[in-house]
């Protein structure tokens, strides 16, 4: 592992002690310990200096995904394994799924996974926040093309093809330009 190498892993260390996933805090900081102690001071110094300098930019705290679930999903998409969850969608509805996993995909504080929905007969991405049960089945599948460049473009364009539901209305006593300063494209 060259130097850049080791920063950027002890930097993502750092980061995943920030992440979406439940119990990866304690764990990614226990790690970044270690490393972090047995690094040269050269490269001690850089990670201090990335540590300094970054301040995470969230918006409140975002939806945990259990590890077990990740975990789950993660070796289904591997294996090439059909899977069953049950899954509670935008409207609170909630159904069972059978899908032929293809990745998972880490947005912002989020976790999606880009599969083959067997009982719609098309490819869908599902919120691991929003899964319960996820389980293999056994049974292998060949893998189907996905019909975008790749899954995270897949994950965008279903976000951004989200209708809207909500309106916001607040009177707000200062400038235009304060208000773009502190919200930006908000």
């Amino acid at each position: 592992v060259d130097d850049d190498e080791a920063v950027a892993v002890a930097f993502g260390l750092r980061a995943a002690a920030q992440g979406a996933v439940a119990g990866m805090e304690d764990a990614s900081i226990r790690a970044l310990g270690k490393i972090v102690q047995v690094m040269p001071p050269r490269l001690r110094r850089r990670v201090d200096a990335l540590n300094a300098v970054t301040v995470p930019a969230t918006w409140g705290a975002g939806p945990v995904v259990d590890a077990g679930v990740l975990t789950t999903v993660a070796q289904a998409c591997r294996d090439e394994e059909r899977m069953r969850f049950t899954y509670t969608g935008r409207g609170a509805d909630t159904t069972e799924r059978h899908v032929e996993p293809h990745r998972l995909v880490s947005l912002g504080r989020r976790w999606y996974l880009v599969a083959y929905d067997m009982i719609r007969h098309d490819w869908r991405s599902f919120r691991l926040d929003r899964m319960e049960r996820p389980r293999g089945t056994g049974a292998r599948f060949r893998p189907r093309t996905l019909p975008a460049e790749d899954a995270a473009e897949f994950v965008r364009a279903g976000i951004e093809n989200v209708p809207r539901t909500y309106t916001v209305e607040a009177l707000v006593h200062t400038s235009a330009a304060n208000v773009r300063a502190a919200l930006g494209p908000w």
